[in-house]
């Protein structure tokens, strides 16, 4: 509770001024706690700053552990309308032709005739076997199914063992038919209606109605130009030698012609894009790691930035937020650590082979540059022209007990991405429980107490100097009366 607070007009003294200056060494501790408050809230953005192009270095590096990433070949085809193809990384380099003989299909079966029905009919109570290759059901109606819902009924049925007989299942109300087929395609896949309402449904007087899939099925010519006959494809995609082809149309008169050729543009770019992103966040870390501490200029508090512009301020603090991660351990140990993922000869790979990113022309520059990669292009490039597979196995390289530079880097940064979190938080986390969060809360709550407990020191100096006033002015009045009764039967 705020007490009376009397001004000087007793004693003539500026009380506001003496207490505003009494509280002013008072305040001290509170603004050095809040400027170190300030000092750490700095310092956390900046570590999440860090930890945010760490995060997006590692997307970057995330595409060097894959080997399909290195697919340095591309395939054109004679006519796209039939066949085309894109390459692995089994693919070798040459003309390869292929002739589509038939596609693959699945199981189909329609209604023979209209059923002069709408899907909103009633279908006749009674019951039929619908199978498949994945078992059969019996579905089973009680008059109340419109042909609409039956086909969904025979869409959703179920074999022996509750699995889906993975049918597709519709009524056309423009052809007055039901219309079903399997969902897988190839020779093995059938669907079969039978007894009882089978005719009803099928328009027939059969019993029995089947429809029976088709394989794919092509000759395929390797560079040497002897066909291979190929049948008994459940599908219309299809792996040969290391090329994943596509099958459109069969055409038995028509010969398509597949060219494979090296295209290392693509695995160049995405080397050279990861290279340009390492050395630009490599930099920006550098700087902070040797950016000046400058101990004279402590965040301002409020007070000082109400007798200031905002240039001043801003020129302030530029200064005052210099050397926020200056010599910053985990930030050095990250540069070290990916220094060595990157420079270090790749284990496991067989001698002769390439095993280090200098054989192909990436390189760390002088020591006073930062540990920044530079890269001989046509070194690069002639490496990834001539020994594609080698470029792949020394960055991509699936091993534990020897793993490729890409999948190093991706687990490095992984590990510096975690230790900055431990100790500042990860942008867009919803529960914070890093080191300098914790010490944040902490500094939070001593603010509150020293904000209490100053409210009280002024309010007591007020009260003395109230006191004080009150008693002046009691004395004044004392005088006067003494005055007036010594002097005023005189007159």
């Amino acid at each position: 509770m705020i007490g009376l607070r009397i001004g000087g007009l007793a004693s003539g003294m500026d009380i506001d001024s003496l207490v505003s200056n009494l509280m002013k060494a008072e305040r001290m501790p509170l603004d050095k706690l809040t400027q170190q408050k300030q000092w750490m809230e700095w310092q956390k953005d900046g570590y999440r700053d860090i930890n945010l192009m760490l995060t997006e270095l590692r997307t970057s590096a995330s595409n060097l552990r894959l080997q399909s990433s290195f697919n340095a070949y591309s395939i054109t085809s004679s006519n796209p309308d039939i066949a085309t193809a894109t390459a692995t990384v089994n693919t070798t380099p040459g003309h390869y032709s292929v002739t589509v003989k038939q596609l693959a299909d699945s199981a189909k079966l329609n209604s023979s005739s209209s059923l002069g029905k709408k899907s909103t009919d009633l279908v006749p109570a009674g019951s039929f076997t619908l199978a498949t290759d994945k078992g059969s059901a019996t579905i089973t109606t009680d008059g109340s199914e419109t042909y609409e819902s039956l086909a969904k009924k025979m869409a959703g049925a179920v074999n022996a063992n509750g699995e889906s007989l993975g049918i597709r299942a519709n009524f056309d109300d423009t052809t007055s038919r039901f219309f079903l087929s399997t969902k897988d395609m190839g020779p093995n896949t059938r669907i079969e209606i039978s007894g009882g309402l089978a005719d009803q449904l099928m328009g027939g007087t059969a019993g029995a109605y089947s429809g029976q899939g088709k394989d794919a099925q092509l000759d395929f010519k390797g560079s040497d130009g002897a066909s291979i006959p190929i049948t008994g494809l459940s599908s219309n995609a299809v792996t040969i030698n290391g090329m994943n082809i596509n099958l459109l149309k069969a055409d038995p008169g028509t010969t398509v012609t597949f060219n494979v050729q090296s295209d290392t543009e693509a695995v160049f770019n995405s080397i050279k894009g990861f290279v340009d992103k390492y050395n630009e966040i490599i930099g920006k870390i550098e700087t902070k790691l040797t950016e000046p501490r400058h101990r004279d200029f402590a965040p301002l508090t409020d007070e000082q930035k109400e007798a200031m512009s905002e240039k001043e301020i801003e020129l302030w603090e530029e200064k005052a937020k210099s050397g926020l991660l200056r010599n910053e351990p985990i930030l050095q140990n990250t540069l070290n650590s990916l220094r060595r993922a990157i420079m270090d000869p790749v284990q496991g790979i067989a001698n002769g082979e390439i095993r280090l990113l200098s054989e192909i022309g990436i390189n760390t520059g002088d020591y006073r540059e930062g540990g920044k990669l530079f890269i001989d292009e046509n070194k690069l490039k002639k490496a990834l022209m001539e020994r594609p597979d080698e470029v792949m196995n020394v960055f991509a390289k699936n091993d534990p007990a020897g793993p490729g530079i890409g999948d190093r880097i991706y687990k490095e940064l992984q590990t510096s991405i975690k230790s900055l979190g431990d100790r500042a938080g990860t942008p867009g986390m919803l529960v914070d429980n890093s080191i300098l969060s914790k010490r944040l809360r902490e500094m939070n709550e001593e603010v509150g107490n020293w904000q209490e407990r100053l409210f009280r020191i002024e309010d007591r100096y007020w009260n003395q100097f109230s006191a004080m006033e009150k008693a002046i002015n009691q004395m004044n009045q004392q005088s006067l009366w003494m005055q007036q009764n010594m002097f005023g039967g005189m007159s």
